[in-house]
């Protein structure tokens, strides 16, 4: 079972940028439909973003709007989400999660198999 482990959060400025990882415990992550979800206090978890088994396809959630990023290290197992011009209603927990090897990206989190613990974003204004 595939372990997942962010890393990256902070206390950043509003406009300012940080780089969240999602270090897997083994390469199965190279092929498995990846996401970041967040999650606010008193509010649901929310999708934010997919990359696509292949790492070839991406797909946001619309208050992305262009500023956030989703990449994959394949040599380290890891996927990015690379967040610029952030807002202090960025702020939350956020999440990565994977399903299972081949299978399509999804942005429910019931159709997610494998979680992180979570890294904490504050955005201050």
């Amino acid at each position: 079972q595939v372990q997942l482990v962010e890393s990256g959060g902070g206390l950043v400025q509003a406009g300012g940028s940080l780089r969240l990882s999602c270090r897997a415990s083994d390469r199965t992550i190279n092929s498995s439909p990846t996401a970041w979800f967040r999650q606010a206090p008193g509010k649901e978890r929310e999708f934010v973003g997919s990359l696509s088994w292949t790492g070839g396809s991406t797909r946001y959630a619309q208050f992305v709007s262009d500023r956030f990023t989703i990449s994959r290290d394949d040599a380290r197992n890891t996927v990015y989400l690379q967040m610029n011009s952030l807002k202090p209603e960025d702020t939350a927990t956020y999440y990565c999660a994977a399903r299972a090897r081949f299978q399509p990206v999804a942005v429910m989190t019931s159709e997610y198999d494998y979680w992180g613990q979570g890294t904490q974003v504050t955005v201050s204004s």
